[in-house]
């Protein structure tokens, strides 16, 4: 009897999954809260220097201070990081038309930076980061710099919460991470400076790793292997839905303090309820804890109205069961095995090639929503529900032309799609959001194809190592994404080339990964390498099963 057996005994698809799978899922909606939230947050108003204190001494509108203190720039609206060292008070007495031309033309005119501050226009936002901490002018660089800290957080947690898993066991680890998420989106919403901002944002961000990865641990290994590409479909449209939710959320809050507690305050009852959860069976045998093991499956059979069979459990059947899983558990393997053949090489370059990529662009055209000058509740909720249409074609793509040419289409056109979006000019902006939503789905389906894609290739023996490894290759892209939108500075073009271009290339490299459709999963570095890159002579007939179980879950 394997263990897939006795689960299938205690009842694998019950109420216990139900519920289990569905509490595991809902603070993956709040995930997307914290990855985007920097498009809220930290939204940059319309601004410009506030004008000398013995200004408001005199009986001048807002309007008239404007037109003294601050020069216009090439498209007739105030510049927003100088103003004149001196109040023109002449161009009062001339007609706007005039005044406008003879402030634009401010070449012979001294002027300086915002030594009194700045004015901004709040019509949108009651308050973000950017007026709270005045991240403008030689600032605007530190917004970019909190959006890398939260993403090296998340980096850094992947590693550490990784291994926290594997000592102490998911429940735990999962408890802690929702505990730390929720302190430290609450310290950071009361954070009185701008580097102690940064500070609790890092701590969500390895937070939100810990979350993800035991919630997705804890999921898998408690429902058969059967409906893991539903179960996984359903978490990942979790995402998708928390997109959509945090448009609605910063819609209805727009004071950034509010909102921040409002994404973080969840993770309090989160952290309630997670106490509810039973650790890993899996887990607990090959951590020599079979008594644990048999309790919690016993639990389980009497949650699914399967007492009898329950009973009938022992150490002695568990352990017959867990015997394949704990013979793999014995060889010493390591993050080095992904490099020690010329097959898992390729395998793992050229993953960690696509994922970077893949997580790379995505985040340089989520993060950034007011670059397409558009309302940014809008592009947001137009983003997320891209996400829907794209992981349906995706599912049904891998399915019926196969996981790798799948792959490579997804990043090549969402690299077009970027680059032809340079082309068009910024007036067009139903042109250029159409096509930076193409860009976006794309990516989005790259994504989903990575989960389902990887884990296919590594053996079962480094399957854990290969995917956190590919997957902080997917966070270190994360993290660079908002330092390439500062090289925009210089040459407005550049950000979108590299956002573009890196996953056209990433496309190409895809094509030598082995087709894996139809294909069992290997179990050793040896099947790897015994497969090699032979093209998969599947069957006809196990592609069209596969089609139509992937047509009836996309349904």
């Amino acid at each position: 009897m394997a263990f897939a057996d006795l689960l299938e005994q205690v009842g694998s698809t019950g109420r216990f999954q139900i519920v289990h799978v569905t509490l595991l899922s809902l603070p993956i909606l709040m995930m997307a809260s914290h990855n985007l939230l920097q498009n809220f947050v930290a939204s940059v108003p319309p601004h410009y220097c506030s004008g000398p204190a013995n200004l408001s001494l005199q009986p001048l509108s807002k309007g008239d201070v404007l037109r003294l203190t601050v020069p216009l720039d090439s498209k007739g609206k105030p510049e927003r990081c100088r103003r004149f060292a001196q109040p023109q008070w002449h161009i009062l007495n001339w007609t706007s038309e005039l005044g406008h031309e003879a402030v634009r033309n401010h070449s012979t005119v001294a002027l300086e930076g915002c030594d009194n501050g700045w004015e901004y226009n709040m019509t949108e936002m009651s308050s973000t980061i950017i007026t709270e901490w005045d991240l403008v002018c030689d600032r605007r660089s530190l917004k970019q710099m909190g959006q890398t800290i939260y993403m090296g957080g998340v980096l850094l947690g992947a590693i550490i919460f990784g291994g926290l898993s594997d000592k102490f066991g998911r429940r735990f680890s999962l408890l802690f991470s929702h505990l730390m998420m929720a302190v430290g989106g609450t310290c950071a919403a009361f954070a009185t400076s701008f580097t102690m901002f940064c500070v609790f944002r890092f701590a969500c961000g390895m937070a939100l790793s810990g979350v993800i990865l035991n919630s997705l641990s804890l999921i898998v290994e408690w429902i058969p292997t059967r409906v893991r590409t539903v179960v996984g479909t359903g978490t990942a449209y979790c995402y998708t839905l928390g997109q959509l939710l945090l448009a609605g959320v910063a819609y209805c809050i727009r004071d950034w303090r509010w909102l921040m507690l409002a994404v973080s305050l969840p993770f309090y009852i989160s952290f309630v309820y997670s106490w509810w959860f039973l650790e890993s069976a899996r887990w607990l045998v090959l951590k020599r804890k079979s008594e644990q093991a048999v309790k919690n499956l016993r639990t389980v059979a009497r949650i699914n109205g399967r007492h009898a069979e329950g009973e009938k459990i022992n150490l002695e059947v568990l352990q017959e069961s867990m015997k394949k899983e704990m013979s793999c558990s014995q060889g010493n393997y390591s993050a080095l095995d992904l490099f020690r053949t010329s097959t898992m090489r390729i395998i793992t370059i050229c993953l960690s090639t696509v994922w970077f990529s893949t997580s790379f662009a995505y985040y340089g055209l989520s993060m950034d929503l007011q670059k397409f000058g558009v309302d940014i509740y809008l592009i947001q909720v137009i983003f997320g529900s891209v996400d829907i249409p794209a992981k349906v074609i995706m599912t049904v793509s891998m399915s019926v032309i196969g996981r790798r040419p799948s792959q490579s289409a997804a990043l090549i056109i969402a690299g077009v799609a970027v680059l032809v979006n340079l082309l068009v000019p910024f007036e067009h902006q139903t042109i250029r959001t159409s096509l930076a939503v193409l860009g976006k789905g794309c990516l989005a389906a790259s994504f989903s194809c990575c989960y389902l894609y990887s884990p296919e290739l590594y053996p079962t023996v480094v399957r854990q190592n290969g995917m956190g490894f590919v997957s902080m290759m997917a966070r270190l892209g994360a993290m660079v994404a908002p330092l390439v939108l500062l090289l925009g500075e210089g040459v407005s073009w550049l950000p979108g080339l590299i956002y573009g271009g890196v996953p056209i290339l990433s496309g190409f490299c895809a094509v030598f990964l082995p087709e894996t459709l139809g294909t069992g999963l290997p179990d050793t570095v040896q099947d790897v390498e015994e497969r090699g890159f032979r093209k998969s002579n599947c069957k006809s007939s196990q592609q069209k099963q596969e089609l139509t179980l992937t047509l009836k879950e996309a349904a």
